[in-house]
C-alpha cells in the first residue's frame, strides 16, 4: 500500500488508441519502436497477456473510468455518453484529496464540446469528445474547462504531451491523478489513414510485418508503416514525460500505466480496423511502474481492462468499490496468484453482437444470428463462430470450430464462457453448437481441452 495523506502517489494514465501488443520490443517486435515502454516494462511491472474486455473505443473507455463492464454502464456501443450516475477513477482519486485532469480524446459523451456534468468528474479540462474529428495529425483543437476551443501547435502527439507536462508542473505539489488520452496510433477517420510525423511513415516502408498481417493483407501494405510512425511517436512522447518526472523530482513518487484501449487488425478480420475478439482486435501492450510496481517483472496471467480501474485504486491506499467488476493485479505483482481467473472475457455489442473467452491456449467466440449490433448490448441466443488453439496457430489462421476432435474443448469453453457472461450481469444464453465435422489426425486429450 502506499503511504496516506499528502504522501500519496500521483497517478498517470498514458492511453493509447488502437495500439497492437506486437508493436512493442519486449513482444518481439524488431523494429526498436519503443525503447521507452520497453525500459518501463522491464524495469517495473509488464502485464504480458493485457486484453480489452470490449474492441471499440467507447466502451473501452467507460470500462476503464468506472470498472464496469460496457453491458453495465450501458456504454455498449460508440456515442452512448457515461451515465450522470456514474462513478469514475476521477470521484474516488478526487474524494481522496487528489486534483484530476483530462487530457486528450474522451468519447464518452454525445455531444461537443463536452459538458461539464458529461466529464465524469474531471477538474482539470483539456480534451475533445470525439478527438478525430476536431483535429488533424497537425491541427490539435481540444476545449477547455469553459468550452472554449483550444488550438495546441505541433504534431497531435506532442501537443498533448506539452499540455500534460504544462498540468503536472502546474499541480506538482499536491498529489495529482492525470488520465492522458491520444488519439494515435488510431486512423484519421476522413482520410481513413495512419498520418505520421513527417518522415516517420518512410521509415518503416517495406519492414517488419506481423504474422497475421502477412498472411491475410487487408490494408497492411497501405497503412502499416504510417501506423508504426505514430507508435514510434508516442514512444518518444511517453520518454519527454519520463524526463519531465525525472526533472521535477516525482518519478519515484508516481504510479504510471501505459495502456490501449484495444488493438488493430487492418481489415482482415472484417471490413474496418477492430470490433472483432482476434488477438489482433483484443491484445494490447500494458505496463506498469512507480510505488508498488518498480521491480514487478513480468506478470504472465490473463488480465483485461476492467482490471486496470482498481488496480491504480488498491496501488494509491484507496478502497475498491464493491460494485467494481475486475480486481486488482497488485496481489499478482507480489505472487500471490491464487484463484486469479484462468481466461478473460470480452464483449462486442456494435457491429456485431458477439462474446468471446480467452485461456492461455483456447479462443472461442459465439455470435448472436438476430443480435442488432448497436441496439442489442446482449441477446439470449448465439451460435458458436471460431475456436482457435493459440499454442499451435498463435495468429488464429485455422478455425477448429465444429471438428469433431474439439468438441471436448468446444463444450469446456462454452461453459466457461456462459459462466462469465452470467458473472458479468448477463442473463445465461443458449448457444448452439456449430455443424460437425471431421477433425481428421487431430487429437485433443481431455487435459489439453481445459487447458
Amino acid at each position: 500500500m502506499a503511504e496516506t495523506g499528502s504522501q500519496r502517489p500521483n497517478v498517470i494514465v498514458f492511453f493509447t488508441d488502437q495500439q497492437r501488443w506486437d508493436t512493442a520490443g519486449v513482444h518481439g517486435n524488431p523494429l526498436d519502436l519503443t525503447p521507452n515502454f520497453d525500459r518501463m516494462a522491464w524495469r517495473g511491472t509488464h502485464v504480458y497477456h493485457s486484453f480489452t474486455c470490449q474492441p471499440v473505443c467507447g466502451p473501452a473507455r467507460s470500462s476503464l473510468q468506472t470498472g464496469l463492464y460496457a453491458t453495465t454502464t450501458g456504454c455498449f456501443r460508440n456515442g452512448i455518453p457515461l451515465p450522470p450516475h456514474a462513478r469514475t477513477l476521477a470521484h474516488a482519486f478526487r474524494e481522496a484529496g487528489y486534483h484530476t485532469g483530462y487530457i486528450g480524446k474522451w468519447h464518452l459523451a454525445d455531444e461537443e464540446p463536452v459538458p461539464e456534468p458529461k466529464r465524469g468528474g474531471y477538474e482539470y479540462w483539456l480534451a475533445a469528445n470525439v478527438l478525430e474529428f476536431t483535429s488533424d495529425a497537425y491541427r490539435t483543437v481540444v476545449y477547455d474547462h469553459e468550452n472554449q476551443p483550444v488550438h495546441l501547435p505541433g504534431y497531435r502527439v506532442d501537443a498533448l504531451t506539452d499540455a500534460a507536462i504544462r498540468m503536472i508542473v502546474a499541480h506538482r505539489h499536491r498529489p495529482f491523478y492525470l488520465f492522458l488520452s491520444f488519439l494515435e496510433p488510431h486512423f484519421q477517420n476522413h482520410l481513413d489513414d495512419y498520418p505520421a510525423p513527417e518522415g516517420y511513415r518512410e521509415r518503416y516502408t517495406g519492414r517488419w510485418i506481423p504474422p497475421d498481417l502477412a498472411a491475410l493483407g487487408g490494408s497492411t501494405h497501405q497503412h502499416l508503416a504510417g501506423y508504426y510512425g505514430m507508435v514510434k511517436r508516442l514512444d518518444e512522447a511517453l520518454g519527454r514525460l519520463l524526463d519531465a518526472l525525472t526533472s521535477l523530482g516525482l518519478r519515484d513518487r508516481t504510479i504510471l500505466l501505459f495502456t490501449s484501449d484495444h488493438a488493430c487488425h487492418f481489415k482482415t478480420r472484417n471490413e474496418e480496423y477492430k470490433r472483432s475478439c482476434h488477438e489482433s482486435s483484443i491484445r494490447v501492450p500494458t505496463a506498469l511502474q512507480g510505488p508498488g510496481f518498480d521491480g514487478g517483472g513480468q506478470v504472465q496471467e490473463l488480465v483485461s481492462l476492467i482490471d486496470l480501474p482498481p488496480t491504480l485504486l488498491d496501488a494509491a491506499g484507496l478502497p475498491i468499490p464493491e460494485e467494481m467488476q475486475g480486481r486488482s493485479i497488485l496481489p499478482l505483482v507480489r505472487g500471490q496468484r491464487e484463484g486469479w481467473p484462468e481466461e478473460v472475457f470480452i464483449q462486442v455489442s456494435e457491429s456485431q453482437v458477439g462474446r468471446a473467452v480467452r485461456t492461455r491456449r483456447w479462443k472461442y467466440a459465439v455470435t448472436a444470428p438476430d443480435g442488432r449490433g448497436g441496439e442489442d448490448p446482449a441477446s439470449d441466443h448465439y451460435v458458436e463462430d471460431y475456436l482457435y488453439d493459440l499454442q499451435a496457430d498463435p495468429y488464429e489462421l485455422t478455425n477448429l470450430i465444429g471438428l469433431q476432435s474439439h468438441q471436448e474443448v468446444a463444450a469446456v469453453m462454452r461453459e466457461r464462457l456462459i459462466r462469465r457472461m452470467v458473472a458479468a450481469g448477463e442473463a445465461a444464453p443458449t448457444i448452439a453448437p456449430a455443424p460437425t465435422r471431421p477433425g481428421g489426425q487431430r487429437r485433443v486429450s481431455p487435459e489439453e481441452a481445459r487447458s
